[in-house]
């Protein structure tokens, strides 16, 4: 039995509106800092006390876990600061964004990135335009 060959993983039209991309061994992923919500004064923090503890979140479930808002008051004030979640649905234009690789300095490829545009921020519009001749 002879091995099958490999199909080339197709781009999407916009690669930079998805939250993560597995198209080469590197592994990355779009993350939000929790702590740049309650900076900014984003509107969609919303915060609920419950067992002696006040949690917060994001309405949009941009990221889906709820944060104890001591400890992330107590992380900011040490060198590091809180840190990043991983993005679970695409971030807002005032969420502070980046993209985190999982495994880049072990299984990067000597080409580099194999899809660039997922490393740039969701903007308002396209970064392209796509055009197409038609002729008869």
């Amino acid at each position: 039995m002879t091995p099958q060959p490999q199909r080339a993983a197709t781009l999407p039209l916009r690669p930079q509106d998805e939250l993560e991309c597995r198209r080469c061994d590197v592994h990355c992923d779009k993350v939000v800092y929790p702590s740049a919500c309650l900076e900014r004064a984003c509107p969609f923090v919303y915060a609920y006390e419950e067992f002696g503890h006040t949690y917060v979140g994001c309405m949009q479930k941009v990221y889906e876990v709820e944060i104890d808002l001591e400890l992330l008051r107590a992380a900011e004030v040490r060198g590091g600061g809180f840190g990043a979640v991983r993005a679970v649905r695409t971030p807002l234009p005032m969420c502070r964004v980046e993209v985190e690789e999982c495994y880049g300095a072990q299984r990067a490829g000597e080409l580099g990135c194999q899809n660039p545009e997922f490393h740039e921020l969701p903007a308002g519009s396209p970064t392209f335009k796509i055009v197409a001749l038609l002729t008869d």
